[in-house]
């Protein structure tokens, strides 16, 4: 099975670290306005947060997998709750590739396949380069669209 990008580590680190800094601020906020709250606790707070976004993150990396086989697009991921998923090539309507600004900055893209169904109707596969992205795009365009035919049949 393939992995996603070892700089989407850095990805999540951030979105991490902002949700961190808006605890610490928020904890600076309690301090000046409700109750006293110890500089240390704050910095103690804000370093185990910090802690627990980077050992997240690295493992959220190492639980993530996807692979391309003969029916279906298969993905593994998650750290708690691992979630296996199949989405067989004949269910999916289009697929889109993303370039958020910090995706772009880290250089990195995200795929996102739409399928038939109304719950749970896309799976995002981040963390790729664009042209992984481009490419997977194509190849699951292609798979989609001979799997239709097969499935007419």
């Amino acid at each position: 099975m393939e992995s996603l990008h070892p700089r989407i580590r850095l990805l999540w680190i951030a979105r991490g670290a902002l949700a961190a800094v808006v605890l610490a601020v928020a904890l600076v906020v309690l301090d000046q306005w409700r109750l006293t709250v110890p500089t240390v606790a704050i910095g103690v707070v804000v370093a185990l947060a910090l802690a627990l976004v980077v050992a997240y993150a690295v493992r959220r990396y190492q639980g993530w997998r996807f692979e391309l086989q003969d029916d279906a697009l298969y993905l593994e991921r998650g750290v708690v709750t691992v979630v296996e998923t199949a989405v067989p090539f004949v269910r999916v309507q289009h697929v889109d590739t993303q370039f958020g600004p910090i995706e772009r900055v880290l250089g990195l893209s995200s795929v996102v396949v739409y399928t038939a169904g109304s719950r749970n109707a896309d799976v995002r596969i981040p963390g790729l380069t664009p042209d992984r992205a481009r490419s997977l795009q194509e190849t699951l365009r292609e798979l989609a669209i001979e799997s239709e035919a097969e499935d007419a049949v």
